[in-house]
Parts: C-alpha cells; structure tokens; sequence
C-alpha cells in the first residue's frame, strides 16, 4: 500500500520530476519539428549572436557584450588556475567588492554559483575552480523576477509570455530549532540535504535567532530549490515596450529568458531601478509553469506553444540566410558542453 501511495505521489508531483522524464511524452514533436526543417541542429539560427542559439553552453561574456553596461552588474571574466595575487586589484579596477558572486562562464541551472564573503572563501572558490568563471557584483535589490520574451524578426513588436518572482531557497529561523531541523522540514530543502549540508556545515546545527532569514542558496533555479510566484496579471504593453527596446538594442535576440534584480514591480514597468543578471536564449525554459498552479497537460501545452515559436522564429531566420549549425560541428560542441557540465556537477557537491 505504502509502494503504491509513493508511485501515485510521484506522479502526482510531476514538477520534481527529472528534466527527461517531463519532456519525454511531448518528444516526438521536437523530432517533427528536426524532420520538417530538415536540420537537428534546427533552432541555431534562433538567436544569430550566440553560441548555438542558446541552447547549451554558451558563453555568458557573449551574451555581457550584447548589453549596453549600464544594464547588468559589474562583471569580470576570472580564468582558471591565474595568479590570485593580481586579482585583487584587477576586482577593484572592474568596481566588484566584497560580497560578490562567482559563476562559471559557460554553466546553467546555478551549477557553481556562489557568494564570496571574503578573500579566505574567494581563495577557496579560486584553488578549486578549474574553468574559466565570472565575478560578479551582489545585487541588492530586495526582488528577483524571471521575464519570457519572444519577438518574430519580422515584427517590432514581441511578447512577454511569462513573468515570475523567484525566491531563492531559504529558511526563517524559528528561536528553537537548528539549520538542519529547518532544512528537515522545509518542503524542497528536505529532498537537498546531502548538498545543503556541504555548502552550510559551518552553520549547520547553529539554531537561527526568530525571524532571522538564512538563504541556502542565491541560485534562484527551480531545480535548485528555489520558489515561483507568477507575475503574469502584472503584463501589459509598459512591460513589453521595455523588452522591445532592450532586444532592439541587444540585436537578433528573438527568443529566450531574462533574469534580473528590481526594487519592485512598479519601479520595473517604469524602467528604473533593475538590472539584469543574465539573458538565456533558446535553451531557456518557459519556467513560469512550476510554482504556479499548472496542471501537466497545461505545463505541456505552454511548452508547445513556446516551440513552435521557436521552430517559426528559426524557420524564418533560416530563409534570410542564417543556416542552422552542420551535424557535426553541433554534434561536437554539444558534447563537450554536456561533458563540462557533468564535470561540473562533482565540483559543486565539494566547493563549501
């Protein structure tokens, strides 16, 4: 009774479920879509200016020098195994204090990404970084929101299809227990304890003053924890007029995901007091499905519905001349970028 109890939970919770397991019943409309386009490698020409489209293992330096400065943090490309003695200075030459963020130059889902206190923990992070990783100022804003945008080149004028507020994982002290009891008993911290407890060991049976917020992680990813709280009655044609100048000035970005720091919605919509994190292309997941009370078969449709713009935004782009990457060179590049990922996965379960 118990075995059939936690198959039917499972089921019924198909938000936590392996990124193939989800996809895999709608599969065989991103094969029709390979086949009627007549490339695998078909929606390469979505985003022309990066690295295959978006989709895997794009540089995120790439994706900095599409943006005019004064719309994303202060950033500085760290190489791996370089001579720490000359990266002070070169932090404080790119205006980057302390605390600040470090993430891999090519990474996804907040594989590596972490907040660096002070020089002991960025000597920590350095010694055990082998790839190439970005330095990033802490951004301050109180809110964390997610933007889809997708515009067809032959138009203006795009839209925004889905609008979240993230809130990384966290737990609120309580006077009593200890991090661990709230991680134990935190809905999504509890499926994370074995990686939770190599990050916060030092914190780890430390009991949390009333009141008192300690965050588990700053990845604001659903698969790292994090929770979704939909945006979208807060759409409107202020909101896509902003995505239409920043695209329009980005160039050929058709279709993808922004992520980006604001001290409020409102402030947002006005155009002020935001910044942006990063911008994903078409790798990107229409995530506004998780946290927000999809159903699957509603989760599957916004999917769909998001690629066959894809397939119509590259089919498009195509047809002006922008082929879609050969076999080969994407069969290459998409290996090694899968290769590096696995590599990195083991690194994150050791960097505190």
């Amino acid at each position: 009774m118990k075995k059939i109890q936690l198959i039917l939970s499972t089921i019924k919770n198909w938000e936590a479920w392996p990124f193939k397991l989800l996809y895999a019943p709608i599969s065989f409309f991103w094969v029709w879509y390979t086949i009627k386009s007549g490339y695998v490698w078909f929606f390469t020409p979505s985003n022309p200016k990066i690295t295959f489209g978006g989709m895997e293992g794009e540089p995120k330096k790439e994706m900095y020098d599409l943006l005019p400065a004064h719309l994303y943090p202060a950033t500085c490309n760290v190489k791996a195994h370089e001579d720490f003695s000359i990266l002070q200075d070169r932090l404080v030459k790119s205006n980057i204090l302390y605390p600040f963020i470090v993430k891999p130059e090519v990474g996804c889902q907040g594989i590596l990404l972490r907040k660096i206190d002070n020089e002991q923990t960025f000597r920590n992070y350095h010694s055990q970084m082998p790839w190439e990783y970005v330095a990033q100022n802490l951004v301050t804003y109180p809110m964390e929101v997610s933007v889809f945008y997708i515009r067809h080149p032959n138009s203006p004028k795009g839209m925004v299809t889905g609008f979240l507020h993230k809130i990384p994982l966290q737990v609120i002290g309580d006077g009593n227990q200890t991090l661990s009891s709230l991680i134990e008993h935190h809905h999504k911290g509890a499926g994370r304890v074995e990686e939770l407890f190599t990050k916060h060991k030092d914190n780890w049976d430390k009991v949390l003053p009333a009141g008192e917020k300690y965050m588990l992680s700053y990845a604001a990813n659903h698969n790292r924890g994090a929770h979704f709280i939909d945006l979208k009655n807060h759409i409107d044609d202020q909101l896509i007029t902003i995505f239409d100048k920043i695209s329009l000035g980005i160039n050929d970005f058709f279709y993808g995901r922004y992520d980006i720091m604001c001290n409020s919605v409102a402030d947002f919509k006005e155009g002020k007091n935001f910044t942006i994190l990063e911008f994903n292309g078409c790798g990107a997941e229409p995530n506004h499905f998780y946290d927000t009370g999809y159903t699957l078969l509603g989760a599957y449709k916004e999917i769909l519905k998001h690629w066959k713009a894809l397939y119509e935004i590259s089919k498009y782009n195509r047809q002006q001349g922008i082929l879609p990457w050969p076999f080969l060179k994407g069969k290459i590049f998409l290996q090694s970028a899968r290769e590096q990922i696995v590599a990195m996965k083991k690194i994150d379960l050791v960097i505190e």
